[in-house]
């Protein structure tokens, strides 16, 4: 069993949580503790959703750990299925850590490198600046569409992945930005192919006009290898066990 205190300070230093620029919702570091101030299972999951926190608590006490935390909407009265996340999880004894870019940052746990990697992308450098921090990891790839397609359809766990089609065929540079960044298109300009999870009708518009594949896989898909890579450290530095609660949106 280890302290939240500690936990809590090890993940705030090490994912530079004050020091990155985020969304106001994100609300990033500890957002409940727990009564007891212990840690002894760490629970991993991408969203802070009402049936997640019911499956985490099912299992005790412990830390969950998301990448979208539970104050995307804004303040908000404590009633209804946000009264009853935050009793389920007090109840349970459940504390909750939010991490949303400086996850998606990480050189080690973040879900760009983890994406990047299970695709095998060479030479990885920062791609798509937002706010004067670089977004994504963009490098060298090379194949076709068809086998970027299997291949990114394997690494995120085998579900289905659309493409604009708006480059050349041969691709030998990849850009990534996991999750929603399928806006980012006119940014994204410069690779043979852009990777993302999500994005607006307009985005694809746009990708053929400007000559760019792109690739959405799930916004959800790519957004689960930053949680468990940072709860299996956790789970080495710590001594506390650690599992995925798996909780797809279809997005």
């Amino acid at each position: 069993m280890a302290s939240l205190s500690d936990i809590v300070t090890f993940l705030d230093r090490e994912l530079n949580t004050a020091g990155i620029p985020d969304y106001s919702g994100a609300m990033n570091g500890l957002q409940l503790e727990n009564s007891s101030g212990r840690v002894d299972r760490v629970i991993a999951a991408v969203d802070a959703s009402l049936p997640v926190i019911e499956a985490a608590a099912a299992g005790g006490p412990g830390l969950l750990l998301v990448h979208h935390g539970m104050f995307w909407q804004g303040a908000q009265p404590l009633k209804g299925a946000f009264f009853k996340k935050i009793r389920t999880a007090m109840e349970a004894g459940l504390a909750v850590y939010s991490s949303h870019l400086p996850l998606d940052v990480h050189p080690t746990w973040g879900n760009n490198v983890c994406l990047a990697n299970a695709l095998g992308v060479s030479d990885l450098e920062p791609f798509l600046n937002w706010k004067g921090m670089p977004l994504g990891l963009r490098g060298g790839w090379h194949g076709n569409r068809r086998e970027l397609e299997l291949r990114l359809s394997e690494a995120v766990g085998g579900g289905p992945v659309q493409i604009c089609p708006g480059g050349t065929d041969r691709i030998s540079s990849v850009g990534i930005v996991t999750g929603g960044a399928g806006s980012e298109i006119a940014a994204a300009v410069g690779v043979d192919a852009f990777i993302t999870g999500e994005g607006p009708h307009w985005g694809y518009v746009l990708a053929e006009e400007l000559g760019l594949n792109v690739f959405y896989a799930g916004h959800y898909a790519t957004e689960t290898f930053g949680v468990k890579a940072l709860a299996r450290d956790l789970c080495r530095n710590f001594e506390v066990d650690w599992e995925f609660v798996d909780h797809p949106t279809g997005r």
